[in-house]
């Protein structure tokens, strides 16, 4: 009986199966003379490769030879094909069979050859019949790696990179264990952290890092660290770790003043965490769930340099757990982590979120963003900004439905990211208030112009008379659209940003500088030129948005007591008195200086522009959504006058800059003048259903253009 296992494995039928029970007892008694099989799973006599490798993986063409025992005087079957197409040949033919078609036609990976099989290892369907079912029986690959049966060359080629990627280079049929070679170490702001070579992309790895994001975890280390300057020390949560390099700057740099928690629910993920935690000389304290090892730290271990490492979904450790500062940063959307973000935040804290799904916040999907953020929008020439109040409005909503208010101390839109940072304040009536600035948007999709509705709720008979323009009775049809809802209020807070700045500076944060500069400028409505990094009133302004400060002039002693209604109730009225003292906000919005040029004519440099819009008594800044955007206070028809005023013609190559010289020309203060008190008799004669007022204003407002043509 001993000797019918290895008759059956010799033979080529196709429908021999072993079962596991009887080889097991026969492989003790019994050994193979001929490793010939049909089955996938064939046990290989050579010991230099373990039984469970597939017989068409092989190091040399000599190992797959040794397995057809070519002999010269007999014909002899190919071990990877049925004898229904490849018949037994002699030696010499089945040589040249067994190079230029399995040896050749093969996938190579660490020394092994993973050659072309055309045994029955794949299922075929049952109701065919035998001629289809050989033809069926097409060619396929064994993955060295998970034993799956690949039919393309290049799938398998994927197919194995993935495993690459993913780090899954160990194999049971390779001995020895792959290097580490393949995690790379990078290095950011005195951090190392160690990544898969396919770190960038998000959807094939487990250790997501983006080379591109270093500017948005400078930010968001700024923001932190300008909360742990007001009390300390703080809970900051990392909600998706990845590699965990966010949260290693966080302890690396903050040291004492945070307690840093890294959560991610990938296990593959929390494990590299503990690698960098330790690669960079920190100590893990795990999850009180998780079995305690030698690097557990226990309660009255925790120091400066330890980091608690969580596995859990991110909504979860949000409800379970109160936090001062949480960043979330998931691949896409945050929509569906703000219920969970601002249940247990604590009063004063931050919630900072990185939103990666550009493609519906700037409205190349605007299905995805109904659907997401339960916003109408189009794609407009300020779409950047109106991306970041799409995220604030979702933000505002959520938060309201905790009873919590927000204020927005930094929104921040570029290409790869939306950043928004709101502090949270507790209570119905900051709810109420950040409730209110969720508006609807008019926007004319002729000139652009646009202005958020009016508070209130009667429906109004002619909504196009709250746009500026007048394109409603000049174009035909319907030619404004409403989107929204969006917030309608401020989107900086300058006193926040420039403390920014100075921990930017005091840490070498040398590519958040120039950013928090201009952002600061945007957020005062000014230009660079007027920039200080002190402004006049901060020695005397020591609140900011009902949290105290800390000023040169101050002592070192923080009057924040945590835990005390009664610094609750000081914080609360200094804020009230903050909000009423709170200067002018920035105008919503910027306009395009390409998109509203001239035909015919060249436009002035920008910073030039900017001034004369300064001297003709506007505000004005530029601002990081668009570097060829303007933000100012004056509406589109005075930002079109003064861009035609100070434009030269073409044809006028070597004339300088400055005013256009022609006959009839006024100055753009009486134009101001006059385009207001035609707007006051636009208002008073619309009642009537007269219109062509509008048409009057737009021709005198551009008699030198006409005197020119």
């Amino acid at each position: 009986d001993g000797v019918v296992v290895p008759e059956k494995v010799k033979s080529n039928s196709l429908d021999v199966k072993i079962p596991e029970s009887e080889l097991e007892a026969e492989e003790k008694g019994v050994e193979e003379k001929r490793p010939r099989e049909s089955d996938s799973n064939i046990l290989d006599v050579s010991s230099d490769y373990p039984r469970d490798k597939h017989i068409s993986i092989q190091r040399h063409l000599a190992d797959l030879e040794k397995l057809a025992d070519l002999r010269e005087d007999e014909k002899k079957p190919c071990p990877l094909c049925p004898e229904e197409k490849f018949k037994a040949c002699y030696s010499h033919k089945l040589h040249r069979h067994l190079q230029n078609l399995h040896w050749k036609v093969s996938v190579e990976f660490e020394g092994y050859r993973m050659c072309i099989c055309h045994l029955s290892c794949r299922p075929v369907k049952p109701n065919l019949v035998a001629d289809q079912t050989l033809a069926k029986m097409g060619a396929h690959y064994h993955c060295i790696i998970c034993s799956a049966t690949i039919i393309r060359r290049t799938d398998m080629i994927g197919h194995i990179n993935r495993h690459v990627n993913k780090g899954e280079t160990e194999s049971r049929f390779i001995t020895v264990r792959a290097p580490k070679s393949s995690y790379e170490v990078v290095k950011e702001s005195a951090t190392d952290v160690q990544v898969l070579p396919n770190h960038s992309t998000p959807q094939k790895t487990d250790s997501y890092f983006n080379p591109k994001m270093k500017l948005n975890r400078q930010l968001i280390f700024c923001a932190l660290a300008v909360l742990a300057g007001e009390r300390k020390p703080i809970e900051c949560l990392d909600a998706f770790g990845a590699t965990g390099i966010m949260g290693l700057q966080w302890a690396k740099h903050l040291r004492s003043s945070v307690k840093v928690t890294i959560n991610d629910c990938n296990e593959n993920s929390v494990t590299m965490i503990k690698e960098n935690c330790h690669l960079n000389k920190m100590k893990v304290k795990l999850n009180i769930k998780e079995e305690d090892n030698d690097e557990t730290v226990g309660d009255g271990e925790e120091n400066s340099d330890t980091i608690e490492v969580t596995k859990m979904d991110a909504n979860v450790i949000m409800h379970l757990r109160s936090f001062d500062f949480i960043h979330l940063d998931p691949f896409g959307t945050s929509v569906n982590y703000l219920d969970s973000a601002f249940r247990n935040v604590r009063n004063l804290g931050i919630v900072s979120l990185t939103s990666t799904d550009i493609s519906s916040l700037y409205a190349k999907a605007q299905h995805v963003a109904l659907r997401h953020y339960g916003c109408n929008i189009v794609r407009t020439e300020y779409y950047k900004e109106l991306a970041a109040r799409t995220v604030i409005a979702a933000v505002a909503r959520a938060a309201a439905r905790c009873n919590k208010g927000i204020e927005v101390l930094l929104a921040v839109a570029l290409e790869h990211f939306v950043l928004v940072v709101v502090r949270v304040l507790r209570g119905p009536t900051p709810a109420d208030d950040s409730a209110k600035k969720v508006r609807y948007l008019i926007h004319c999709q002729w000139c652009e112009e646009r202005v958020f509705q009016k508070e209130g709720n009667m429906v109004e008979e002619n909504p196009y008379q709250q746009l500026p323009c007048d394109c409603h009775g000049s174009m035909p049809g319907k030619t404004a659209v409403l989107l929204g809802p969006l917030w309608s209020g401020a989107l900086f807070n300058t006193g926040f940003l420039r403390r920014m700045l100075l921990e930017a500076v005091q840490y070498g944060l040398d590519e958040a500088q120039p950013l928090l500069k201009t952002l600061v400028c945007e957020a005062e409505c000014t230009t660079l030129k007027h920039f200080s990094t002190h402004s006049p009133g901060d020695e005397n302004k020591q609140e900011e948005c009902g949290v105290y400060i800390k000023t040169p002039n101050t002592s070192t002693e923080s009057y924040l007591v945590h835990g005390k209604r009664k610094s609750e109730e000081v914080l609360r009225s200094v804020g009230k008195r903050q909000r009423a003292e709170h200067s002018a906000e920035h105008p919503p919005f910027y306009y395009n200086i390409h998109r509203h040029s001239i035909k015919g004519m060249n436009m002035p440099k920008l910073n030039k522009f900017l001034n004369y819009l300064s001297e003709a008594g506007y505000r004005v800044s530029r601002t990081h959504f668009d570097p060829m955007g303007v933000r100012t206070s004056a509406p589109l028809v005075q930002f079109k006058t003064v861009l035609m005023k100070y434009s030269t013609p073409t044809y006028v190559g070597a004339q300088a800059e400055g005013p256009v010289h022609l006959p009839g020309e006024i100055q753009v203060g009486d134009e101001v003048l006059a385009a207001a008190e035609m707007k006051v008799e636009e208002a008073e004669l619309a009642e009537d259903g007269k219109s062509g007022v509008a048409a009057a204003v737009f021709t005198q407002s551009y008699p030198t253009h006409c005197a020119a043509d």
